[in-house]
C-alpha cells in the first residue's frame, strides 16, 4: 500500500526521509517485521516499542511510526513522528485493510456481564433472520460459518481489522463485537466504527488492572463518550450506572430495562429450567434461554436488531429459535436425576445472578450445589464477596480451584472463605482439585438436587503455573457421573 493513503487522516507531527514508499505489512511487534514493513513503535504496559526501532529496521522495516525519533536515523529509513502511537495504531490498521467498519454495520457490547452471550445470541439471531455476519467474542471469532480460535476478548486492532476486512470480502453486513475494558484502556478499539453500542451492566471485575472501581467506569465510559453522532447507545436503565453512560456520548440515546419505563421494556411471565415466557414490547414470546440475567441479555438483543431496523415479530420469531451460549448456563440432567448447570459465572454479580436464577425456579425440596473458585493473578477483593454469596445462597458450596495461574490454589481459597459469614461455617467446604471438587458434589447429590459448576464455563483448560492443562466442567461432569454411577 502506498505509504501516502495509510496516512490519510493521521496526525503528523513531523516526517524524516522519503514519504513516497510502499508498504507491505503493518506491524507493532518487532518480532513479525517482514520486508517492507511499517514498524509502530508502541509504549506498553510492559516494553516500551521504542526500544526495539533498531531491531525493526535490521529486519526490513522501511518505514517508522514513533512518538519519538531514534538518536540514530538511518537515511534509508522514512521516521513519521505522532503524539500517541496507541492511538495512531488504530488508524492506520483501519486505512490499511480499508476502513472495514464503515462498510459493515459494527456492533459493540460492553459491560462487565453479558458481553459474550449478547455478541453471540446477536450473531445468531442474524443468522435466523438470513444474514451471514462476523463475531468477535471471548468464545470464538467467526465469519458466517468460518471459526478462528480466539485469544482475548477484544483482539488487537491491526487483527479486528483483518478479521473485518475478511468479512466485508466474504459479503457480511453485520459484525458484533464484545468491547472489554482492557480494549478501550489499551486503545484496541481506536479507529472502529460502530453502528450502535450496547451496555449490560457494570459490577465488580477486573480491578487488578484499573484499580479502582472509578477507573473501572470511567475506562466503559469512554467507548460511548467517543462514538460519533451517527451512532445509537442503548443502555440498561435497571443498571445505576446505565444513564452514566450516556452523559457525554454524541451518539443518539435509547434505552431497555425490566423494572421502569424504557424503550425497550421486557417482563418475565413464566421460568422454568426448561425455558422462559417474556413480553417484549407488549409481544409474547417463548425461550429456551432461563434466568433474569437472559431476559436482559434477549432484551438487548431485541432492541439492537429493532435499531438496525427489523420487524419486532421477526426478531421475536429469531429469538425464539435460540440456543443457549456455550458455558452460558448450560443446563442437562443426569440419567440419575440430578440437574447440572455449568455457567462462566467468574464476578460476584454474575455468580449470584445464577445462582438467584435458580433459587426463583427451585421448588426448594432439592438441594443447590455450588463448586466455585476465582482466578488467580486476578483481583483479590472480589474472592471474600464470591465466597459471601456461594454459602449464602447454595445448601452446600464446594469452594475449588479455578485457573489459579501463579498463586497457590490454597491461599485463593483462604482469601474467598475470608467472606463467609458465621452462621453459613457449616454449609462449605474446600477441595483445591477442581475434579475432585466436581466428584465431591456429585456424591452429595440426591435425584433432582441441582449442582452448579461455575466460573470457568466455556473453556477447556486449567491454566496452572503458566501451563495450560485440559479441563472442561462438562467433559469432567459427564466423565464422573460414568464412572460413580456403575
Amino acid at each position: 500500500m502506498e505509504l501516502s493513503k495509510l496516512l490519510e487522516r493521521i496526525q503528523i507531527l513531523e516526517t524524516i526521509g522519503n514519504p513516497e514508499k510502499e508498504v507491505s505489512a503493518l506491524v507493532f511487534d518487532s518480532r513479525k517485521v517482514t520486508q517492507n514493513s511499517l514498524y509502530i513503535a508502541v509504549r506498553g504496559t510492559v516494553a516500551d516499542g521504542h526500544s526495539y526501532i533498531a531491531s525493526s529496521v535490521e529486519k526490513g522495516a522501511t518505514v517508522i511510526v514513533c512518538e519519538e525519533f531514534p538518536e540514530n536515523l538511518d537515511e534509508n529509513i522514512t521516521y513519521i513522528k505522532v503524539k500517541d502511537s496507541s492511538k495512531t495504531l488504530g488508524h492506520l490498521a483501519s486505512n490499511f485493510y480499508g476502513n472495514p467498519s464503515g462498510k459493515l454495520k459494527l456492533i459493540g457490547v460492553t459491560g462487565t456481564n453479558g458481553k459474550t452471550s449478547v455478541s453471540t445470541l446477536l450473531f445468531d439471531v442474524f443468522k435466523n433472520l438470513g444474514y451471514d455476519s462476523a463475531l468477535l467474542s471471548t468464545v470464538e471469532i467467526r465469519i458466517g460459518d468460518e471459526k478462528i480460535p480466539a485469544t482475548h476478548t477484544t483482539p488487537d486492532v491491526i487483527t479486528i481489522n483483518q478479521i473485518l476486512a475478511k468479512a466485508v470480502e466474504a459479503g457480511c453486513e453485520f459484525a458484533f463485537m464484545e468491547v472489554s475494558s482492557h480494549g478501550i484502556s489499551q486503545n484496541r478499539i481506536e479507529g472502529l466504527t460502530f453502528k450502535i453500542a450496547g451496555f449490560t451492566n457494570l459490577t465488580h471485575d477486573h480491578l487488578d488492572y484499573h484499580k479502582t472501581f472509578d477507573e473501572y467506569l470511567k475506562t466503559k465510559k469512554r467507548f460511548f463518550d467517543e462514538l460519533n453522532s451517527e451512532a445509537v447507545v442503548i443502555t440498561n436503565l435497571d443498571d445505576k450506572n446505565g444513564n452514566v453512560m450516556l452523559q457525554n456520548t454524541r451518539a443518539a440515546k435509547k434505552s431497555y430495562a425490566l423494572k421502569t419505563m424504557a424503550d425497550y421494556h421486557g417482563r418475565t411471565l413464566e421460568v422454568d429450567f426448561s425455558g422462559m415466557l417474556l413480553n417484549f414490547n407488549g409481544k409474547e414470546f417463548w425461550t429456551t434461554l432461563t434466568g433474569k440475567f437472559n431476559v436482559y441479555n434477549l432484551l438487548l438483543v431485541f432492541g439492537i436488531a429493532s435499531e438496525l431496523g427489523f420487524q419486532q415479530d421477526e426478531i421475536l420469531q429469531a429469538i425464539s429459535i435460540l440456543k443457549r451460549v456455550n458455558g452460558r448456563f448450560e443446563t442437562f440432567k443426569s440419567d440419575g436425576g440430578i440437574f447440572f448447570v455449568v455457567d462462566y459465572a467468574h464476578t460476584p454479580d454474575a455468580l449470584e445472578n445464577v445462582l438467584d436464577s435458580i433459587n426463583e425456579i427451585r421448588t426448594k425440596n432439592e438441594r443447590l450445589i455450588t463448586v466455585f473458585g476465582c482466578g488467580g493473578d486476578r483481583d483479590h477483593s472480589k474472592r471474600p464477596e464470591m465466597g459471601n454469596i456461594a454459602t449464602k445462597k447454595s445448601t452446600l458450596a464446594i469452594i475449588t480451584s479455578d485457573n489459579p495461574r501463579t498463586e497457590d490454589p490454597a491461599a485463593i481459597i483462604k482469601e474467598i472463605e475470608a467472606g463467609v459469614e458465621p452462621q453459613n461455617f457449616s454449609k462449605y467446604t474446600s477441595i483445591p482439585d477442581r475434579r475432585e471438587a466436581i466428584k465431591m458434589a456429585i456424591k452429595f447429590a440426591e435425584p433432582k438436587d441441582i449442582i452448579v459448576v461455575a466460573g470457568k464455563g466455556h473453556e477447556n483448560y486449567q491454566e496452572i503455573n503458566g501451563v495450560k492443562h485440559h479441563f472442561d466442567d462438562k467433559e469432567v461432569i459427564t466423565e464422573l457421573w460414568q464412572l460413580m454411577s456403575k
